[in-house]
């Protein structure tokens, strides 16, 4: 997929700009090479299949973090180990407004881990969110839909925190005209 045909996707009656479509073109291409996963049991422990992304147990199993900016505020980090990768998303806070929705949404989402399979409770720090894709995530689901879901995601988080903050900011004025309708 390259960056014209991104640019072209239209969701709803919103056309994708450039930089998103080249930046989230460059999230599809390093997912679809990093989700080479497969089965291979821990070297310090037997009959144990941890990620090791997470144990952190032997370095050579470890392959070199990768991190793709779109500005300051929003890149993604893609750490891929033998069985596993995490994928941590920053995303986009202009103000004060946006930082406390981000929270707050992400907070809601992280309450409900379980029910995503693929999303960690905790994110990386200095990161909004976090997910971890297993090898047994790549053995029982189709390695596109899940690249396809990160990606759907990040298209998606950017929209509902911006709808969110509009409509902050209508039921905002609406208040202030109340109160000031009153002097």
């Amino acid at each position: 997929i390259n960056a014209e045909y991104m640019g072209r996707i239209a969701v709803g009656c919103f056309k994708m700009s450039k930089t998103l479509a080249s930046y989230l073109g460059s999230v599809r291409s390093s997912l679809q090479a990093a989700l080479c996963l497969e089965n291979f049991g821990s070297q310090l422990v037997e009959r144990h299949n941890k990620p090791e992304i997470e144990v952190l147990g032997c370095k050579e199993l470890i392959l070199q973090p990768l991190l793709i900016c779109r500005n300051a505020n929003e890149r993604v980090l893609i750490e891929s180990s033998i069985n596993s990768v995490r994928v941590s998303i920053a995303i986009k806070q202009a103000d004060e407004i946006e930082k406390i929705l981000v929270k707050k949404f992400m907070r809601f989402l992280m309450m409900r881990a379980e029910n995503f399979f693929v999303l960690r409770r905790k994110p990386i720090q200095g990161y909004d969110i976090s997910f971890l894709i297993t090898n047994f995530h790549t053995e029982s689901m189709y390695k596109h839909k899940l690249v396809d879901f990160v990606i759907q995601f990040m298209e998606d988080i950017d929209k509902e925190i911006s709808e969110m903050k509009l409509m902050v900011n209508a039921r905002a004025r609406i208040c202030a005209q109340h109160y000031l309708a009153n002097f």
